[in-house]
């Protein structure tokens, strides 16, 4: 199994600062241990949060930052008490690399809320060094925060499930919604929005995707699956869809008003919030008094959910909709993302890509 004791150097690419432009920046990985497993990442997604957190968008964001979260890699080497991996395996990291493993949350498979919790760039280790994420040729990550890729799943596939797919399957699993029949909304038709219609529609549910403009229709309707579309600024549509469904998965990332979308749920209906948005919503109380209607929120999934949705994806042959482009292009992959600019994924090929040209 060898030794993870010494501390190794990696290659990624960096933002240095606030303007989020990245380029190669070499580092130390963090010390290692007999729970760690040591992969060479092989691709990585591009999921809007990494825009959010290169340009300090939050306030909260530490320099030099090797974003990516949506890690699909190759196992170089175990410690001597992994049991989940071995050698070559070909596995996922997302969005959490540890938590304390005592408060509830961690007792019960929600370990995504532990107030502990440590991402996996942006932050710091249990041995004070920062963590850092996937744009980069190889990572260290605890075995409880990697699940296996199923056999046969592409990488560059597998990658955006790790955030896209489990933030979508999380709540409607928690919430009791993964049952057919329902009738579902997506907000928003982008990178988590496209993998809620295509999970929501594998549970049996009616999707309608709901949009500022009509320019997504087509894609919706034809590419993506969903059963209708729906405009918001259409007052008379919007009118025609009141208290028409069961549930509104609501992916936009910027402030908009909730109480046009309210007005769709029915009875008992819920508003999931899903964008990181920096600014307070508002709504007017009686939107959801009168319906007894819930507005609440849902941060990706469990190590657990993870799992499991990953299962579901493959039994169903459920894929998400990409762009591969190599890491010298990241940069302008995300100024395309920052304007909405991309269908529905980019996934970075980090094997394939000159991390120091």
């Amino acid at each position: 199994m060898g030794s993870l004791e010494a501390e190794r150097t990696t290659t990624g690419w960096a933002a240095r600062d606030s303007s989020g432009i990245l380029s190669p920046y070499t580092y130390t990985l963090r010390n290692t241990g007999p729970e760690d497993v040591y992969v060479k990442v092989l691709s990585c997604g591009i999921c809007h949060s990494d825009l959010h957190q290169v340009k300090n968008d939050l306030g909260m964001s530490n320099y030099p930052m090797v974003p990516g979260h949506e890690v699909v890699g190759e196992v170089l080497e175990v410690g001597s008490d992994v049991t989940k991996f071995r050698v070559g395996d070909v596995v996922g990291v997302g969005l959490l690399v540890g938590c304390c493993r005592s408060c509830n949350p961690c007792k019960t498979d929600n370990e995504q809320y532990c107030n502990k919790k440590i991402w996996s760039y942006n932050d710091t280790y249990s041995d004070g060094k920062p963590t850092q994420g996937g744009f980069a040729g190889e990572l260290v990550a605890d075995q409880k925060f990697v699940v296996k890729i199923p056999d046969g799943m592409a990488w560059e596939q597998a990658a955006p499930l790790l955030c896209a797919g489990v933030t979508v399957y999380s709540p409607l699993k928690h919430f009791g919604l993964n049952v057919s029949g329902l009738r579902g909304g997506i907000l928003g038709l982008g990178g988590v929005g496209h993998m809620g219609v295509k999970i929501a529609k594998a549970m049996g549910h009616h999707v309608t995707v709901i949009s500022s403009s009509d320019r997504k229709k087509e894609e919706a309707l034809e590419h993506v699956g969903a059963d209708e579309f729906l405009v918001s600024s259409d007052a008379t549509k919007m009118q025609e869809a009141a208290d028409s469904l069961d549930y509104i998965i609501d992916t936009v990332p910027v402030v908009h008003p909730l109480e046009p979308y309210l007005s769709l749920l029915r009875l008992d209906g819920k508003l999931i919030l899903m964008g990181v948005i920096g600014a307070p919503l508002q709504f007017v109380s009686p939107m959801v008094m009168l319906g007894r209607k819930s507005i609440t929120g849902s941060f990706v999934g469990s190590m657990k959910e993870t799992e499991e949705m990953l299962e579901f994806c493959k039994e169903r042959g459920l894929t998400s909709m990409i762009e591969v482009v190599k890491m010298d292009y990241v940069n302008t992959a995300f100024e395309r993302l920052e304007k909405n600019d991309v269908r529905y994924r980019f996934v970075v090929d980090v094997a394939g890509s000159n991390l120091n040209p």
